[in-house]
């Protein structure tokens, strides 16, 4: 069985944990779970648990990465490609500033180093804890008619090649939605998608190739998304998914 767990900020005003919950949320992870990321070997004995962060955020280089280090366990950093600058000026407690809200206005991101740096990102990579994976170009609803889905998704994914120096394999939705013509982009592309969508997987082949996640954001006590009637809850959405999606293919 395998789980996997969407995160975004660490001591942000939304879509949150504060970090003293977030490293009660890694001790019961760690000692619950064997935690994976995509091309691990999983485990027969217990179940799996995939950590995932959306946007590559500054928070998650400051507060995360540190932690994934001391306890040896490895994450997947959703990286959107067109948000990411080479380098920043600012300060630590700028770049940490911002509401949520705030960090999406493209003059305050840029000003205040809200995302991580593609230094900042390269450093994590070949480290070996942070696995990285594309999360479009700019951070853009796949399932809208009004975008370029070519730069989005494979663009994205060359940048990250180019700049890490090694293939990518894995691509995290924005908002959880695509089309079928996104999708199928997509699998020609990418060997593992990740959505938002409070189910369960067998294993990171998915649900039709999607791989579910529970939103783990504002979670006071992680143990609670594990609870008996919460596995039932998962398996049946992705029981429905599993069905409803090839009925429309």
């Amino acid at each position: 069985m395998l789980f996997s767990l969407m995160y975004h900020h660490i001591n942000c005003d939304k879509f949150s944990n504060d970090l003293e919950i977030f490293k009660v949320h890694l001790e019961y992870l760690v000692s619950n779970y064997n935690i994976v990321t995509p091309e691990d070997i999983l485990s027969n004995r217990q179940d799996n648990l995939c950590i995932t962060f959306d946007d590559a955020y500054y928070d998650f280089y400051h507060y995360v990465f540190p932690l994934l280090k001391e306890y040896k366990i490895k994450a997947v950093l959703a990286v959107p490609t067109g948000l990411i600058d080479e380098q920043t000026t600012a300060s630590h407690t700028q770049r940490l500033s911002l509401s949520h809200q705030e960090i999406y206005q493209e003059k305050n991101y840029r000003k205040f180093g809200s995302f991580c740096t593609w230094n900042e990102i390269k450093e994590m990579s070949n480290s070996g804890y942070v696995i990285m994976a594309s999360h479009s170009h700019k951070h853009k609803d796949l399932a809208s008619s009004d975008i370029n889905l070519q730069q989005e998704i494979f663009g994205s994914k060359e940048i990250l090649e180019e700049k890490l120096g090694f293939k990518v394999e894995s691509f995290i939705l924005p908002f959880g939605r695509y089309n079928k013509e996104s999708l199928t982009l997509l699998k020609e592309h990418y060997k593992y998608i990740f959505k938002v969508g409070q189910g369960i997987n067998q294993s990171f082949s998915g649900v039709n190739g999607l791989i579910y996640r529970i939103d783990a954001d504002g979670v006071d006590n992680v143990a609670t998304l594990f609870t008996f009637k919460r596995r039932i809850q998962y398996k049946l959405k992705s029981l429905s998914k599993y069905f409803y999606d090839g009925i429309q293919k």
